[in-house]
């Protein structure tokens, strides 16, 4: 089945429960799983699992629901949730809830991760917003046949990042007295995390952070031309820059206490965000 049809028929469903199209997507990365609290009590509430088509996320942390409704007056959809590459899925799957809220009138969209810090300056429990991407995972959800593009073949990527959107989101830092850190955003596959040798590598190649999703995303975000806003949390310094061996559960962590001040940052951003043309 082509990928346009299998979008028609989740968004089908998707529009027979949802009323109010959101203006704003938000996809959480580790330790945000809360910040959906943030909408009334009236939000929508769609697991993943009921949507056709749409990818089942294994990771522990990420729920998989779509949560619909306000956040200080503004239509938010937030993805509780994301599924990556080393899940075993094409990066089709992965990326095709981005499709899915593109083609339902999504204009904007918020990714955020957790990520380990390259930039020896940097350090656990910063906030970095995203000023451009090494892609390093070696692949690209567009590769296919032109009849399954829902989009540009060949999209331009010399702005992947919104420069309006960067300047409102360190605004609000500032205002806030929670000023973000801003660096460059390396994708590798995972799951296994980096090797010292690999550390080096990527801060030769001007990487400050590196996870293991999110690349996927903006390049289909920017192949349906919404703008892209991108805020990594540093949840732990990379291999050879901590003396500490690394693991999920204390990344985890860190994202929970990360999560909590982004969240704030998050709901500030959105409202300032809203009356921006798209």
């Amino acid at each position: 089945m082509l990928l346009k049809e299998q979008v028609k028929q989740s968004l089908d469903f998707i529009k027979s429960r949802v009323g109010e199209i959101p203006a704003v997507a938000v996809i959480l990365g580790s330790g945000l799983g809360k910040f959906a609290e943030s909408l009334k009590n009236d939000a929508i509430v769609i697991p993943t699992t009921e949507i056709p088509h749409y990818p089942k996320s294994t990771v522990p942390g990420h729920s998989g629901r779509w949560v619909i409704g306000k956040i200080n007056g503004v239509q938010t959809l937030v993805v509780q949730g994301r599924v990556h590459y080393y899940e075993g899925y094409s990066l089709q799957q992965v990326t095709f809830p981005i499709h899915l809220m593109a083609s339902l009138g999504v204009k904007t969209l918020i990714v955020t991760t957790a990520c380990g810090g390259i930039n020896p300056q940097f350090k656990p429990g910063d906030l970095m917003l995203i000023t451009d991407h090494i892609n390093l995972g070696f692949g690209n959800p567009l590769i296919g046949k032109p009849e399954n593009q829902l989009g540009p073949r060949f999209p331009d990527m010399s702005h992947p990042y919104d420069s309006e959107l960067l300047r409102i989101a360190e605004s609000v830092g500032h205002e806030m007295n929670l000023p973000f850190r801003k660096g460059v955003f390396c994708w590798l596959t995972g799951p296994s995390y980096e090797t010292a040798a690999e550390v080096k590598m990527l801060q030769k190649l001007g990487a400050d952070a590196v996870s293991m999703s999110t690349v996927p995303e903006v390049i289909v975000a920017r192949q349906r031309h919404l703008r892209v806003l991108g805020i990594s949390m540093i949840t732990n310094l990379a291999t050879s820059l901590t003396k500490t061996g690394l693991s999920h559960k204390d990344v985890i962590k860190t994202a929970n206490a990360a999560g909590e001040r982004l969240g704030l940052l998050l709901k500030r951003i959105i409202t300032t965000v809203q009356p921006c043309k798209n």
